[in-house]
């Protein structure tokens, strides 16, 4: 979608990002199918943070960019009241067939419709990936407005320097996304300038072509 056709005060990033991820919902859904599973690192990863959220009282915890919600569900597994919002309507009626039990919403990390220090804990696993490094500051300010003080939040990302613009998606329909590549200190400075402090930066698989990265952080008192 052009940006002469997005709606007034809607950036053309963000709308080109829902209307991609609503063409490629079904391919996106098939190609994270099982990914927790295969990868004994990412889960140690979520364990950790739900293990640090149960330590400091448990509540709500906001899987931010959820997708097809399989994130969410390991969450709720895990001993954590998980619930998922995500930009695209496509993804959000996805998670919603296939996980019934739980609660999916439509919405942007942009602009989050939530109460602040409504949540003991935030998951962006790989959600910020297509946020352009302008917007980045706003949306951490959102996920700082919204955690109790003392909360937690989880960033995951690709690991590396570039943008990469997709104008194709998983199912060979035309889409068009960028994708940030970013490094864990710069998610890291940005978290401390919000008043986070950050407990762990972890970059994994060093030697492929895009490295996974997470950083933990706690919102400070």
């Amino acid at each position: 979608m052009s940006e002469n056709n997005a709606a007034p005060d809607v950036p053309a990033w963000l709308t080109d990002t829902r209307t991609s991820y609503d063409v490629d919902a079904s391919g996106y859904a098939e190609k994270v199918q099982g990914l927790l599973e295969a990868h004994p690192h990412l889960r140690a990863h979520l364990d950790v943070f739900v293990e640090l959220v149960q330590r400091d009282g448990g509540g709500r915890v906001a899987d931010v960019g959820c997708g097809p919600g399989y994130v969410t569900r390991y969450l709720q597994d895990s001993g954590t009241e998980a619930f998922g919002i995500d930009l695209s309507p496509a993804m959000v009626a996805i998670a919603q067939r296939t996980y019934p039990d739980l609660h999916f919403e439509v919405g942007t990390m942009t602009n989050l419709d939530l109460a602040a220090h409504s949540v003991a804990g935030i998951v962006a696993f790989w959600s910020t990936i297509h946020i352009p490094d302008h917007a980045m500051a706003g949306v951490i300010e959102e996920v700082h407005r919204v955690l109790r003080p003392g909360g937690h939040v989880l960033v995951g990302f690709h690991v590396g320097d570039s943008t990469e613009h997709a104008s194709s998606g998983y199912t060979g329909q035309p889409i068009s996304v960028d994708t940030h590549r970013r490094q864990a200190s710069k998610i890291s400075d940005w978290l401390r300038e919000a008043n986070f402090q950050i407990e762990s930066e972890s970059v994994f698989r060093p030697d492929d072509i895009v490295p996974g990265g997470i950083v933990l952080a706690r919102r400070r008192r």
